[in-house]
């Protein structure tokens, strides 16, 4: 069974203490991102959940624009447990904030926190591949995707039941304890150093000068990063979701709930396949077709006629996302750690952009007519994605990239190595 990749690998001991910190961190991310919206409208209104959302993106946008170099310093796992004991403290410290500082004084958490966040995710993502083997990378991959699509899963409904159970101040400060396990865990493996690979893992990380050339460098790559953008931007017509079941299928909140528990198991079916099978060399191009196929799930989720339909397309739409998320991490971690940094760092910004933007117009002109929404959102990706692949094959590189390492052989390229 291709699982079994994720099992050998949780056998190293820096991989699953990475794992366990980042599993429980994550799922601490899910609780707070559904605990300072409600707070957030508790306290000021629904137009204080938006302003939340845009602090929340704004910091990733600044750095990966402009603070390439902030994003730089902090490139080692030690740097990044100092940064996860100080967003324990602001997560924290956020309802207190509120209760006595009010909407600003919040909003100003919200905003280091995000800061702290945008240096964070892209050098942990970054360092991640230097815990493993070349050939582990795509595993490894698919092994913190995993963690990621299960709390996308546990962390509302978890954050519903203590909200039942304990005030809201509590489930802060418990949010706040999973970000110092994170940290816990990540000062251990600096302390220790990585099991594999600790000559390019210990080597400080230096920003190159400009994204701008690496992007010029690597062309498909740029693409695929566009491509990204476009994607995030694309899917978020699936908050017209239940206004297209109401509309369309005569459902309700039931029919809902069960379409994205659908695509949550669609994507957690998916993610042993993707994490451990043998994905084309020409990942970009792999990419940009992984998403052509989610707009193509769009466009039939707004041809579906009948619930059964739509709980069937919902399953096809989270499979393909384990795909997509692995099929660029794994690119990206075969560029040297400097520039993978770079790129990731990039990569972010582009979604947060793309994902803030479309936030502030889409859910609103999709929720008159949904299913027309839905087509064009997914001919559009269709579209942008088959016009992207065919950019990824025509501009691959020539021969191996200096520096860049082939990684993504996945499990039977272990097998063949053995």
């Amino acid at each position: 069974m291709v699982i079994l990749g994720y099992v050998r690998l949780l056998r190293s001991r820096s991989v699953l203490t990475l794992w366990v910190g980042q599993a429980l961190s994550v799922f601490g991310d899910r609780l707070y991102a559904m605990a300072v919206m409600w707070i957030a409208f508790e306290e000021s209104g629904a137009f204080a959940m938006g302003l939340v959302a845009i602090a929340e993106s704004l910091p990733y946008i600044v750095l990966g624009t402009v603070g390439r170099r902030i994003v730089g310093r902090f490139g080692s796992l030690k740097a990044l447990a100092a940064v996860d004991v100080v967003r324990a403290g602001l997560v924290a410290a956020l309802p207190l904030a509120w209760t006595h500082l009010g909407l600003a004084g919040a909003l100003a958490l919200v905003l280091v926190a995000g800061f702290a966040g945008a240096v964070f995710d892209p050098n942990l993502g970054a360092l991640t591949p230097e815990l493993v083997e070349k050939r582990d990378v795509q595993a490894v991959s698919g092994l913190m995707d995993l963690s990621g699509r299960i709390a996308r899963i546990a962390g509302p409904g978890a954050a519903g039941l203590l909200l039942a159970v304990m005030p809201m101040t509590t489930l802060f400060w418990l949010d706040g304890a999973t970000f110092l396990v994170s940290a816990a865990a990540l000062a251990l493996l600096g302390r220790r150093g990585p099991a594999v690979r600790r000559d390019r893992a210990s080597a400080p990380t230096r920003i190159p000068a400009q994204a701008r050339m690496l992007l010029r460098g690597r062309p498909d790559t740029a693409v695929a990063i566009a491509i990204h953008g476009v994607g995030i931007a694309a899917h978020t017509v699936a908050l017209a979701l239940p206004a297209f079941i109401t509309l369309q299928l005569g459902g309700g909140a039931g029919t809902y709930g069960a379409a994205l528990a659908a695509t949550g198991a669609g994507a957690l079916a998916a993610n042993g396949l993707a994490g451990n099978l043998r994905l084309p060399p020409n990942l970009p191009a792999f990419y940009c077709l992984a998403w052509a196929v989610s707009g193509a799930a769009l466009v039939a989720i707004a041809l579906a006629g009948s619930v059964p339909a739509l709980l069937a397309l919902s399953v096809l739409l989270g499979a393909v996302n384990p795909f997509v998320q692995v099929a660029l991490v794994t690119h990206l971690s075969g560029f040297p750690p400097a520039h993978r940094l770079r790129l990731m760092s990039v990569d972010l910004t582009v979604i947060r952009t793309a994902g803030t933007a479309s936030m502030l117009f889409v859910p609103a002109l999709a929720a008159h007519r949904p299913s027309l929404a839905f087509a064009v959102a997914g001919l559009g990706l269709v579209g942008v994605g088959l016009f992207g692949a065919v950019l990824a094959v025509r501009w691959a590189p020539a021969g191996p990239v200096p520096g860049q390492e082939p990684v993504g052989t996945g499990a039977s390229g272990r097998a063949r190595g053995r």
